[in-house]
């Protein structure tokens, strides 16, 4: 297959943007500043109509070698979820009728090809599946598989650290180079058949975390997907990870995030906030953070079952035998079942002994309940396996050698592999399933079995032992769950239960065992009802056009890639958003007699990690310099206090100051503080300062900051998570008791802020503006801050200040959405730029420069 991803390899200066038409190169518009001319959009394509890559550890085939022909043969694993979900993936509308989505799988086979095999191995499964295979040698993949996914990263995702050697593996560099190293070759195979304008990447689980890393470095408006199948734990567990920042950067390198509960979405936002220092925020029911321009969405949305296969499981003769015979085996008694996969986690010792205890507690149930434990194979291999089933094994035997007798034995193995039939066939004839993991991402057996208990003409005949006239008896069903698994939340009508808790999950049983026909049958009609509504093609389909959403404005933006390795990411900005080149703004600044520069204070022109923020030497003489030239009027636009901003700027005689966004106003440092609101009441303090003062007192690391105009809630030392919860209650509260009163109550960066009504930086850039224009022409504005309040002025400037002044320029500190045009990287480029204008305004002028004004 021809993969258009090598169509652009030698255009070194933005590969981001394949396109059919020859890509038009960058040109120079103005002096220092870079634009794309003619930036490509979505030309008008339906941007659902490409085709789906499924990226998973796991292709969805089994293989098996036949030694009759000495050739390995294939066949589709319809058990596999990202085969079933394609049934969800639905066309775009400009497709013909009847048409499906293209579904292209990458990722490993579950067997070892030797090397001379792979070509013709690849070409079978491309041509017969759609499936690229990614075929890692054997040292690779036992290191990345074995060793990093299910020995380290697979534990601490489901809360267990590694404390000692004997309680899990510790961090292991070379298995974490192997696991970098797989993603990478995951990636290479994305690479080669993907056509980024069209196409669509889907990452399944925490195998392949960081391959959007390197996808998105290859193809900077790529459209990819991640769905996380695990819990993300907690951010106290997640950030004992040494390689914690990598993973959580790679993540957000895709556009969409999914997972299976709220709980671990919250995690994962969690770690962002307290790593990364990014807020989420909800709008119209989504969730996005805000990663360098872009916008990554959270998904929240448990998955579903393939609701088709078990119908059509449940009518096959295999199933119809299987069921008769389980009939025979366990006429008169009551089924309890456990499926189970053989880990640590699946708190199948908890379960066996909270049977004994119902055993023991209860003796009317000996002989008479049952309990099947179907065991699906160990997923990976180890001591701990091994230790695992020893401890079961002896659980159960014991049990067994207590309650068995006349042919009676409580707790009954099933070894795996056990068919999806057979299965269904245990499903049938159990009146309870219990799922009592310690922890799990999702569990879907709860689901199946809901679903095999759901009354079907051909197995009610079996159930009812082929009595025709008999009334249906399979429509009932009774789920155990523990509270600490993914399809918990999702089963309203089910038992939740602690598994540590023993008796909990004894008396649990109990109720199961002994609960009304009536109550097992609503129980059960509720569950169906969610389950069947809310199957796997639901999930996909979901899932995809959330992603279809998130990737919209792709073509709306430029993009380019920064930063080194696993820490690579992408800025993407409005096609205006441009950085403020030092050349241009001093060309300008050279043609033009009548000047005002605003510059906020902290994060501008003094960096905000700064414990003193007393002004620098070198900051006091750049604004001296800047503010003697006749031809300038330079202010500080800040919110600081004018007690701390007067004695910082005292030696500055020709610098203004606007202190506390604006409420006073200082034109020089020989001139009095004016105020904009000379009788303003400020008696609503006395109703808010105590509001402060309690969520101060219950918020360690919270201060209040008094201004003459405002109080100013700080929770930038407090905890994080903490300190944002408070602040929002903060905010309700405070508009609550102070609807009446004349002021305005606001979030910031880390604060809650009071302030009078009518008061904000961009009435400041008004009243100056307007104060000057009356004695002269302005024409030259540059304007400069860093966070949510500076936007004010940038949008006064937009919105007012465009006529009449022939250079304007709105700038903000960092690569971040905003009202302004263009943008610093930090507070030295704000130093280095000013240095450019304090060397125009104080150079010896050239002959030259009076004959241009002369000509002008």
């Amino acid at each position: 297959m021809l993969s258009r991803s090598s169509f652009n390899l030698l255009n070194l200066d933005d590969y981001s943007c394949v396109t059919d038409r020859p890509r038009i190169p960058r040109i120079m518009t103005v002096p220092g500043i870079i634009s794309d001319f003619d930036e490509p959009d979505n030309g008008g394509r339906n941007l659902s109509s490409g085709r789906r890559i499924i990226v998973a550890n796991q292709l969805p085939v089994k293989a098996k070698f036949d030694t009759n022909i000495k050739k390995w043969v294939f066949e589709s694993d319809a058990d596999s979820l990202v085969l079933q979900l394609k049934s969800g993936l639905t066309p775009g509308p400009e497709s013909e009728p009847g048409s499906e989505t293209e579904c292209v799988y990458v990722g490993s086979l579950p067997v070892d090809i030797h090397p001379s095999d792979q070509e013709e191995v690849a070409q079978i499964l491309l041509e017969k599946f759609r499936c690229v295979p990614t075929f890692l040698n054997l040292e690779i993949q036992n290191k990345y598989y074995h060793g990093f996914c299910k020995h380290y990263l697979w534990p601490i995702f489901h809360y267990m650290l590694p404390v000692t050697r004997t309680h899990g593996v510790r961090f292991d560099k070379t298995a974490w180079r192997a696991y970098v190293s797989a993603n990478k070759v995951f990636a290479d195979k994305v690479m080669e058949v993907i056509n980024p304008d069209e196409d669509y990447v889907w990452i399944h689980d925490y195998h392949l975390m960081v391959v959007p890393t390197f996808l998105r470095k290859r193809f900077h408006r790529i459209r990819v997907g991640f769905f996380l199948h695990s819990p993300f734990p907690s951010s106290e567990i997640y950030r004992t990870l040494p390689v914690r920042d990598e993973i959580l950067r790679a993540l957000l390198n895709c556009d969409l995030i999914g997972f299976h509960t709220f709980d671990y979405a919250r995690h994962f936002l969690s770690c962002c906030s307290r790593m990364l220092g990014l807020d989420y925020k909800s709008k119209r029911g989504y969730i996005g953070l805000e990663y360098y321009g872009r916008t990554v969405s959270i998904k929240i949305l448990p998955v579903g079952i393939d609701m088709g296969q078990i119908e059509s499981v449940k009518s096959s003769p295999e199933t119809l035998s299987k069921v008769r015979e389980l009939r025979a085996m366990y006429d008169g008694r009551v089924v309890v079942l456990g499926v189970d996969d053989m880990d640590m986690f699946k708190g199948i010792s908890f379960k066996f002994l909270a049977f004994g205890k119902l055993l023991e507690n209860y003796p009317e149930l000996r002989g008479l309940v049952v309990l099947i434990q179907i065991l699906n194979p160990a997923r990976s291999r180890g001591q701990d396996v091994l230790e695992l089933e020893n401890e079961m094994q002896n659980v159960a035997r014991e049990i067994n050698r207590k309650f068995s007798k006349n042919g009676y034995e409580p707790i009954v193995f099933i070894t795996g592999p056990v068919s999806t039939h057979d299965k269904v066939a245990y499903y049938s004839i159990a009146e309870c399933v219990v799922v009592n993991a310690v922890r799990d991402g999702m569990n879907l057996v709860p689901y199946k079995y809901t679903v095999s208990r759901q009354s079907n003409h051909e197995l009610d005949k079996v159930l009812l032992n082929d009595e025709p006239e008999g009334h249906p008896k399979a429509k009932k069903s009774v789920i155990i769950v523990s509270e600490f698994i993914g399809c918990s939340p999702s089963l309203s009508g089910a038992i939740r239960v602690n598994p540590w808790n023993i008796e909990s999950v004894t008396e649990a049983m109990n109720l199961a065992i002994t609960m009304p026909e009536r109550e097992k049958e609503m129980r059960h009609e509720k569950h169906y009802k969610y389950i069947s509504s809310h199957d796997v093609a639901y999930w996909a389909k979901s899932f995809d056009q959330d992603l279809e959403r998130a990737c919209r404005e792709h073509f709306h933006k430029r993009c380019w890639g920064v930063g080194f390795g696993l820490f690579f990411r992408v800025v993407a900005l409005g096609p205006d958003f441009r950085k403020l080149s030092v050349e241009h703004i001093v060309s300008s600044y050279n043609k033009t007699k009548s000047r005002l520069i605003l510059l906020d204070y902290d994060g501008t022109v003094m960096p905000r990690g700064m414990v003193d923020k007393t002004p620098s030497k070198e900051v006091i003489s750049l604004l001296n310099n800047l503010s003697k030239d006749p031809k300038n009027v330079v202010f500080i636009v800040s919110g600081r206090g004018k007690d701390a901003l007067g004695p910082w700027f005292d030696s500055c005689k020709k610098l203004g100051l606007s202190a506390e966004h604006g409420f006073f106003t200082r034109w020089s440092g020989d001139s009095d503080w004016e105020s904009c609101g000379e009788s303003m009441d400020i008696g609503w303090k006395k109703v808010a300062l105590p509001v402060m003062e309690h969520y101060t007192e219950a918020t360690d690391g919270s201060f209040i900051e008094q201004k003459e105009s405002a109080l100013v809630w700080h929770h930038q030392e407090a905890d994080p998570d903490f300190g944002t919860w408070q602040a929002k209650e903060l905010l309700d509260h405070l508009e609550s008791v102070l609807a009446n009163e004349p002021v305005v109550v606001k979030r910031g960066q880390q604060i809650v802020e009071v302030t009078p009504q009518g008061v904000s930086k961009g009435v400041v850039v008004d009243r100056l503006v307007t104060t000057l224009q009356s004695s002269g022409p302005l024409d030259f504005v540059l304007c400069i801050g860093d966070d949510q309040s500076d936007e004010d002025m940038f949008e006064k400037i937009s919105s007012s200040l465009g006529n009449g002044i022939a250079e304007v320029f709105a700038c903000t500190v960092g690569q971040k959405p905003s009202m302004a045009k263009y943008y610093l990287d930090d507070t030295v480029d704000v130093i280095k730029m000013l240095h450019g204008l304090e060397e125009a305004s104080t150079r010896v002028p050239k002959i030259t420069d009076f004959h241009v004004e002369t000509r002008t």
